[in-house]
Parts: C-alpha cells; sequence; structure tokens
C-alpha cells in the first residue's frame, strides 16, 4: 500500500489553487490538437468539487449563448496550466446542481461582497532544503584542488556545442513558420 501512496504522492502538484463552490473561476487547460500545443481558457462557476489525492476533481459550469457547458477538471492534471479566481460567490450547498435549471441572471451565484479576489495556493508537498553535512562539503574541495587545468577547456567546448544546437533549432523553427505560412 505505500508503494501506491509514494507514487501518486509523485505525481501531485506542489501547491493547488484554494478553490470554493460558487466562485467563478478562469481554467487555462493545454490542449494537444496534432503536433500543436495551445492553451484554452474556461471560465464559469464552479458547482462541485469532489475525490481526494490524485484523483480529486472541480467541475466548472458556463453558459454561452444560450447553452449550459460543464467540463470536470483533475486538479493534479499536468494538462490543466493553472486556474484563476475571477469572483468570489456565495453558496450554502456543496453542490449547486440547482444552477442547471435556471437561466440569464438567475444562474449566477451572489457576490461576496467585501471577499478579496486572491489566487492563493494551498501547499501539498513541502520543499525539502537540505544543507550538506560538514563532511560531503569537505569531500567537493578535494575533488575541487584535484581539478586540473586541461578539464576547463572540455566545458568550453560543450558550452559551444550546445550554443550550435541552439542556433540549429532556431533556424528549423524559422522554416517551420515559412511552411506553415505557405501552407496557409
Amino acid at each position: 500500500m505505500d508503494i501506491i501512496k509514494s507514487i501518486e504522492h509523485e505525481q501531485l502538484k506542489n501547491k493547488i489553487p484554494n478553490l470554493k463552490i460558487g466562485d467563478t473561476v478562469r481554467v487555462h487547460q493545454r490542449i494537444k490538437e496534432g503536433n500543436r500545443e495551445r492553451i484554452q481558457v474556461f471560465e464559469g462557476i464552479i458547482i462541485k468539487k469532489q475525490g481526494g489525492g490524485v484523483n480529486a476533481t472541480f467541475t466548472v459550469r458556463r453558459v454561452a449563448y444560450g447553452v449550459g457547458t460543464e467540463k470536470t477538471f483533475l486538479i493534479h492534471s499536468p494538462m490543466v496550466e493553472k486556474v484563476e479566481v475571477v469572483r468570489v460567490g456565495k453558496a450554502r450547498r456543496a453542490k449547486l446542481y440547482y444552477l442547471r435549471d435556471r437561466v440569464g441572471k438567475a444562474a449566477k451565484t451572489k457576490e461576496n461582497i467585501g471577499a478579496r479576489i486572491e489566487t492563493t495556493e494551498v501547499s501539498l508537498k513541502e520543499d525539502l532544503v537540505e544543507e550538506p553535512v560538514a563532511e560531503e562539503v569537505a569531500t567537493e574541495e578535494v575533488v575541487a584542488e584535484e581539478a586540473t587545468v586541461e578539464e576547463a577547456p572540455v566545458v568550453e567546448e560543450k558550452v559551444e556545442a550546445a550554443e550550435e544546437v541552439k542556433e540549429e533549432a532556431k533556424v528549423e523553427e524559422k522554416e517551420e513558420k515559412k511552411d506553415d505560412s505557405k501552407k496557409e
């Protein structure tokens, strides 16, 4: 059982937004179309939160052109780029399913007047900064002293090679952009 928990713990995001039922949010979601990737924004009211751990989800409802749309997002999904709170709403229930039957202004929650719109995040994993032990520091100093002058040019060659690869990548990107513009 500990193996499963450790694997799930690796998949969790370090910080998640503090979401509440009734809040109006903007969810930035990464969309893949073929070999392209873009970010799509979905704005609506959170009507439901459920689950826990890796499986925690929240459902956002939006009405556009008279058609209600609901999307369920995994909180810890790498496809969810970020979640912005647009408006803090008052909700006295855990699930706001009754908003499905409402139309127009009635389909909104009352705004919690005076509430600050803060993008507070809950920290799930604590970032542990380990301080090096005195023995490890001493061994690093010895290794640094043993380093010879001959090794320095090797590092410079690696840097030059990395710069060449970056330049090649830029040239390829320009060629792809030209090809895309010709196709259009």
